[in-house]
């Protein structure tokens, strides 16, 4: 009798864990670590310095806005992609998480006037590839 009773008493305690996951919006299917995402950006010509600023006047506080964790920004030492390829990388609470925060983003309507300003002459940026990434359990960042 016990132990139906300890039984029952874990499928409610589940239960009840569960409905609160999903009342603060939590997916089942999250990792338990955050998601990473690489980002690599290539410039269209003569754009690079005004898509660093972009970046650094706008981007950055308007992606943290979104739920976007700035985690690094880099540029290849060696030329050519010295010269017109940033890479960076962003963190999500999960990709669920990721797909909601760059909707956000893209209609947010202070990003669509920076993006609009910065882009009067042309396009600043030619491509961008992304790349998710899970970090392994022995990680040291997770």
């Amino acid at each position: 009798m016990r132990k139906k009773h300890l039984k029952q008493g874990l499928v409610v305690l589940a239960a009840a864990a569960f409905g609160f996951l999903v009342a603060k919006g939590v997916e089942a299917t999250e990792s338990r670590y955050r998601v990473f995402e690489m980002r690599t950006y290539v410039a269209n010509e003569g754009k690079f310095e005004a898509m660093h600023a972009r970046f650094r006047n706008h981007t950055l506080k308007l992606f943290e806005k979104h739920g976007i964790q700035n985690v690094g920004y880099w540029v290849p030492q060696e030329a050519p992609a010295s010269q017109n390829t940033m890479i960076y990388i962003v963190a999500h609470k999960s990709r669920e998480a990721a797909k909601v925060s760059w909707n956000n983003f893209r209609n947010d309507p202070e990003w669509r006037k920076v993006q609009q300003a910065s882009e009067a002459d042309g396009r600043l940026v030619a491509r961008i590839e992304a790349v998710y990434l899970d970090p392994t359990d022995y990680s040291p960042m997770k």
